[in-house]
């Protein structure tokens, strides 16, 4: 590869590179590849490394390319499609849903979830961990919170922990009548635990999707789904509800 000086632009350094990293991605590379290394990139566009890290995150958000511990910095394939649901009137843990329950424990939820969740600073609630994988890649974690109050005949339950346990807290919750559900969404960084069940890096770029399930006029349970932004493209269905799907034909930025 020649070298490729930036000429000098109105627009900040690191976008203008991201723009000319992106065409080069189209004519030079292939879903997969391998790109070279950071001082070899510098130097090829003569920017400095601090400049192309910016870039390089910045195509990593917009889903062009992907990091991967002991790997590197790959080419990402299209979007895939993931459907989240447009239903509106459906409990986790249904026969459509595409989670896999991984474990449940009572604990005491973050205080930033207590007043939305409507239970003391100090009240444990079931804490369902799942986990959502598509062709054979994890896209998504959630932590589902369910106030004790909401699944009370749950005592009588032999399993203390585990998958069983997150499966049963999940049936008694669909004994209740959904009266509706909230959904926001933002953007977030990969913490520790995240990045470790998505395979990404910590800090690596992630949407969050936090459902609020109303019942009998309050919060009976609260979702707050992960998913990697270098795979889901989130769209609003007509029913309010949020759907992933594939992505159009990439084309240059």
């Amino acid at each position: 590869m020649g070298t490729t000086q930036l000429e000098s632009v109105p627009e900040p350094k690191y976008w203008h590179l991201k723009t000319v990293l992106s065409e080069a991605l189209d004519s030079e590379f292939s879903v997969g590849e391998i790109l070279p290394n950071e001082r070899d990139l510098a130097a090829r566009f003569g920017v400095a490394r601090a400049t192309l890290r910016q870039a390089l995150e910045q195509l990593e958000l917009e889903g062009r390319l992907q990091r991967r511990r002991g790997v590197g910095t790959t080419v990402a394939p299209p979007r895939m499609g993931v459907s989240v649901g447009s239903e509106q009137h459906a409990w986790p843990g249904g026969p459509d849903d595409a989670w896999h329950a991984v474990d449940c424990r009572l604990e005491v939820p973050p205080p930033a979830l207590a007043e939305p969740l409507v239970t003391g600073s100090d009240e444990a609630v079931h804490i369902v961990r799942r986990s959502r994988v598509s062709r054979g890649q994890p896209v998504a974690s959630e932590l589902l919170y369910v106030p004790a109050a909401s699944v009370p005949d749950l005592s009588g339950i032999d399993a203390p922990s585990g998958a069983a346990r997150a499966r049963a807290v999940l049936r008694e919750l669909q004994r209740l009548e959904l009266e509706r559900q909230e959904n926001a969404v933002e953007l977030g960084s990969a913490g520790a635990d995240e990045s470790k069940e998505l395979d990404r890096l910590p800090g690596a770029p992630v949407l969050v999707v936090t459902t609020r399930y109303i019942a009998r006029g309050r919060t009976a349970a609260l979702s707050v789904a992960t998913y990697r932004a270098d795979t889901c493209r989130l769209t609003f269905g007509d029913f309010g509800g949020v759907e992933i799907h594939h992505g159009p034909e990439r084309q240059a930025s």
